[in-house]
């Protein structure tokens, strides 16, 4: 279950006057003055902060004692992404245009993750500040707290938590970082933490400090927030992209293959070993005799001396936006997997609601990847716009 772009419009907030005295819950909404300026920014009052960009900081640029990460979690380019489901929060630097060197960002925010992760490798997490997780509410300034982050996650190494990613805008090529957190298993941070935080006392030596967040600072054991995962029915509107640009991205990848839409499986094929990095064989079923399968692969679960092999087998249908995948092919699929096989239907379109309900409610293991889905992992893989998506079908699939 992934939180992107989500606003809690309808929570009541916490008001101005409250935020001074206020403790921070998770999913709580703090709401700022209405001014229309930057002065109603509610983490100034909330935690003592500036009212300016994503990150936030208390004390020194080498010796931070207190950070804000703030995200609107809506930049298509630099997805931030919390997964409820396992507590990791994926958070992209602020060097997010070109001109500028990877550690050269006005709000030096890319030099405060260097500095945090290296604390975190040198085992000097006592030295780490609080991390407080804020996304913009879509209410004015008003923001939603959350939850209180540490640096890595449950077995990442100091390869894979702070990476430098490449991307390219207008020509120009440069680099962003993309920082992996842990949400802690922490409903509620006292006010008496965060006032001996402001106040200059090292959150490490305070008598308030939670007693998870003080777990991880002595022996690096991660206790995340995990939400109990439910899989939702999600609307055609849920499914298909709304941004302008993606809209023309999936069209452009339908008429791409609409002449033959035989074609598709090759790139939805590429498109779920995105999505199932960990695939080992994936093997395209013959046309017209495949069976209700437009492929079969196995996916690597676990260590590679250690692992396990599950089949699995996709369903590709390249679809315009007005027509959706029905009933009668999920059925078609779901009656073709055999015991311990999972299912993948990945479509440019949408799937009908009743087809959709079918999978949930009956609980068949397949997996749906609908047209948004499909913008969100070729965005991923650096197609960031419909003419760069446009240049890789030319030249990596041949519509026939």
């Amino acid at each position: 279950m992934m939180a992107r772009g989500h606003h809690n419009d309808r929570q009541p907030g916490l008001s101005v006057d409250e935020l001074s005295s206020s403790d921070l819950r998770i999913d709580a909404r703090y709401a700022g003055s209405r001014n229309g300026n930057s002065s109603d920014d509610p983490l100034t009052k909330l935690l003592s902060l500036s009212n300016q960009g994503g990150f936030r900081i208390r004390g020194k640029r080498n010796d931070p004692r207190l950070i804000a990460l703030l995200s609107s979690m809506e930049d298509f380019d630099w997805p931030d992404e919390l997964d409820l489901s396992t507590g990791v929060f994926t958070y992209y630097g602020d060097n997010k245009k070109p001109g500028r060197k990877l550690d050269e960002t006005n709000r030096y925010g890319n030099n405060l993750l260097e500095l945090i992760f290296e604390w975190q490798h040198s085992g000097l997490r006592a030295l780490i500040p609080p991390i407080l997780v804020f996304t913009k509410a879509g209410i004015y300034r008003d923001v939603i707290f959350r939850g209180l982050a540490v640096p890595g996650r449950i077995g990442s190494t100091h390869n894979d938590d702070l990476v430098a990613v490449w991307h390219a805008s207008k020509g120009q090529r440069f680099q962003n970082y993309r920082a992996t957190f842990t949400i802690l298993d922490v409903p509620e941070i006292p006010r008496s933490w965060l006032e001996d935080v402001i106040n200059g006392v090292r959150a490490s030596e305070s008598e308030h400090a939670p007693t998870e967040w003080l777990k991880w600072v002595r022996s690096g054991q991660y206790t995340p927030l995990i939400a109990k995962r439910s899989q939702p029915i999600r609307s055609k509107k849920d499914q298909l992209p709304s941004a302008r640009e993606d809209i023309k991205i999936l069209a452009i990848l339908h008429k791409h293959f609409e002449s033959d839409p035989y074609a598709f499986e090759a790139c939805a094929a590429h498109l779920v070993r995105i999505c199932l990095p960990d695939i080992v064989d994936l093997d395209l079923t013959r046309r017209y005799r495949d069976g209700g399968r437009d492929g079969i692969g196995k996916l690597r679960i676990g260590r590679a001396e250690t692992s396990v092999l599950v089949d699995f087998a996709i369903e590709a249908k390249c679809y315009g936006a007005n027509n959706s995948v029905g009933v009668r092919e999920v059925s078609r699929l779901i009656s073709r997997l055999r015991h311990r096989q999972f299912g993948v239907i990945i479509t440019t379109s949408w799937l009908h609601d009743q087809a959709y309900k079918e999978i949930v409610e009956d609980g068949h293991p397949v997996m749906i990847l609908a047209g948004r889905d499909v913008v969100e992992l070729l965005r991923e893989t650096g197609l960031h716009d419909s003419s760069a998506v446009q240049t890789w079908l030319e030249t990596s699939f041949s519509a026939e």
